[in-house]
């Protein structure tokens, strides 16, 4: 087993006395220093971990500015070494590197997570209690070999998140959204709620949005496709952008959202805000949970009813999920064309159904029929993404929302997935278009778009 070892002045490395024995820390890289005749008494390396981040933190400047990164990572830096050289502690430069970077990432960022957040391959980060971390690389779960020391250290790391962000999480509220700097999605749940230890999930935003191009290459939709929804966004349609959990739909509103207009003034509204709107005129508001008093909440809703005070061209809402429903509708009815959300639905049928019961949850009297007809004269589109068996995304549906035919809203497809078998796992297939024209063509064409006269023929369905 391989030893750490203090050294003393003078020392001819004889072997440690009883009862006055350093403490050392074992390490599986070091295995020469036990064969050099330093004797010492055994610590864990969490033991030394802890000690020399205690002394640092005690050592740095509580007034530093930690936005600084790099210069307080050399500060850090600089005393760690120091700290190392007073103790006499001597390392290997591979264990001096792996402590050093593991003390960093608890005091500048997210302690076990931080080499986590910083592989662009994760695109979700998933744990289950202090010992249990697992994340999404290339649409596939897997177990990563990385710990917190506790849950305690799970609910540190919870803290650092929501703290600055005026959010709490205790067991009065065990449970919080949140997001990270970068704008990553964070969603916290933790004892008595969770049984497990503190639960904590990361959906990751790359630093660099997808772009169009990159979605054509992953599959997810044809540049057909592409030709459509360019015209669609920019001729003011009402989008609705549905799915399941984890398929895709904040990052195809990103993508979507990149044709508005740059003269346009956009108003978004979310729980946390995690869109990358590339527009010059944006105003984010975000929503805000009730304090421990159980005041001060500010919901979605409310702030759909604010941003029509606001002189917006558009109204994006990252997620309808509750009575906000209602207001949006009413947005989009009374003259605020070109506004986008998203809902969990399991087709584009789904989600007419999840609007009424949406709608009927803001207490309003009103009867189905009247509710249909508002969902049908809001919604033009509705463009429904799943998540493979293979772990990829698709579009799989394009579905004009016609009108209505007695009491039922009536849809249509426009483009649809056509799976044609599994090639060593993965999925075969080409969204193509079913070769009907979209009812709302007038309104393409009033707004100055002209789309190939062939865009919605069938064609040859090649597997993508």
């Amino acid at each position: 087993m391989s030893i750490l070892r203090r050294v003393q002045p003078g020392d001819s490395n004889p072997p440690a006395k009883p009862g006055n024995a350093s403490p050392s820390f074992t390490s599986p890289t070091m295995k020469k220093l036990s064969t050099a005749g330093i004797t010492t008494s055994q610590e864990t390396y969490q033991d030394l971990k802890n000690r020399v981040q205690t002394k640092l933190l005690a050592g740095l400047d509580p007034s530093m500015d930690v936005t600084k990164t790099a210069e307080v990572r050399k500060t850090i830096q600089e005393l760690f070494e120091q700290i190392l050289t007073e103790e006499n502690i001597v390392l290997s430069r591979a264990e001096r590197a792996r402590l050093f970077e593991q003390i960093s990432a608890e005091i500048l960022g997210y302690g076990p997570l931080q080499p986590l957040l910083d592989e662009d391959s994760i695109t979700e980060i998933m744990v289950n209690g202090a010992k249990n971390i697992y994340v999404e690389r290339f649409g596939k779960i897997q177990r990563v070999p990385l710990t917190f020391e506790s849950n305690e250290h799970v609910m540190r790391i919870i803290e650092r998140i929501v703290s600055p962000l005026g959010r709490r999480i205790d067991e009065s509220s065990p449970y919080v959204d949140a997001r990270l700097p970068d704008g990553s999605r964070v969603n916290a749940i933790i004892p008595p709620i969770s049984l497990v230890g503190p639960v904590l999930t990361i959906r990751k935003f790359s630093r660099n949005p997808i772009t169009v191009d990159q979605m054509i290459q992953f599959g997810t939709f044809t540049p057909e496709f592409v030709t459509f929804i360019q015209a669609c966004v920019e001729s003011r349609l009402n989008i609705v952008i549905s799915g399941g959990t984890g398929s895709g739909k904040t990052t195809l509103l990103n993508v979507v959202s990149g044709y508005i207009p740059a003269d346009e003034r956009v108003i978004t509204i979310e729980n946390a805000a995690e869109l990358q709107m590339r527009q010059e005129h944006v105003v984010t508001l975000e929503s805000r949970p009730p304090n421990i008093e159980n005041r001060g909440e500010i919901t979605i809703r409310q702030l759909v009813i604010n941003a029509l005070r606001m002189r917006p061209d558009r109204i994006i809402v990252g997620e309808i999920r509750d009575e906000a429903a209602l207001d949006m509708l009413q947005a989009m009815n009374t003259g605020h064309y070109g506004s986008m959300t998203t809902a969990h639905a399991n087709s584009p049928r789904d989600v007419l159904s999840r609007m009424e019961t949406m709608v009927l949850m803001a207490g309003m009297d009103l009867t189905v029929r009247a509710i249909r007809e508002q969902v049908s004269s809001a919604i033009d589109l509705i463009i429904h993404v799943e998540r493979m068996r293979d772990g990829t995304r698709k579009v799989v549906n394009a579905t004009e929302v016609v009108g209505m035919e007695g009491e039922i809203i009536t849809l249509m497809d426009i483009f649809v997935f056509e799976q044609s078998g599994i090639d060593n796992g993965k999925i075969r297939g080409r969204l193509h278009a079913t070769g009907l024209r979209p009812k709302f063509m007038d309104k393409l064409e009033a707004a100055g778009a002209h789309l190939p006269a062939n865009i919605f023929s069938p064609g040859e369905r090649r597997n993508f």
